[in-house]
């Protein structure tokens, strides 16, 4: 399990580096996807390189840092705590995936989804082998998604934040 701990930052970065790179670019070249699909867009009107960033940053914080406690402190519950995490990200590059299929169009994020996709499936299902699934692992995987799911809140809000202040 502990060789598996510090792939989840490294996959996140891989990732959403795609994301900061391309972002700014594919909305300011996609502005009627605004009006098209606002259900979708509405978090990212006002969007700008800088605040999105900053939400980026802000997301790699329990990534890492839950990744770290679970290399230097190895017990069951950081390893669920850390796999609830993942899912989290794995269901991530499930929704970029989704996007595509919604936009009929290349969205960045993409290509790094469709490659850490099938790499996090087995290494999500390696470490719940290598764990065992019994209620408290289950609790805690499901903590750790439910607590990446106010993270993406936060991040949002610090994502609007900042850009709020520059566009100001």
């Amino acid at each position: 399990m502990k060789e598996y701990l510090l792939l989840l930052p490294l996959i996140f970065i891989f990732h959403d580096m795609e994301e900061v790179v391309g972002f700014g670019w594919f909305f300011r070249n996609n502005p009627d996807l605004f009006s098209r699909y606002p259900a979708i867009t509405k978090t990212y009107r006002d969007f700008t390189d800088t605040g999105f960033a900053a939400a980026v940053y802000e997301e790699f914080i329990p990534f890492f840092g839950v990744s770290l406690l679970a290399y230097y402190f190895p017990c069951k519950i950081l390893y669920s705590l850390w796999i609830g995490i993942f899912l989290s990200l794995a269901g991530h590059f499930i929704i970029h995936i989704i996007h595509v299929i919604i936009l009929r169009k290349y969205i960045p994020s993409f290509i790094t989804s469709l490659i850490c996709l099938p790499l996090s499936v087995a290494i999500i299902t390696r470490s719940i082998r290598s764990i065992g699934l019994d209620h408290v692992s289950a609790l805690f995987i499901i903590t750790g998604i439910l607590l990446m799911i106010v993270n993406l809140k936060i991040a949002h809000m610090i994502m609007h934040s900042v850009n709020k202040k520059i566009l100001s």
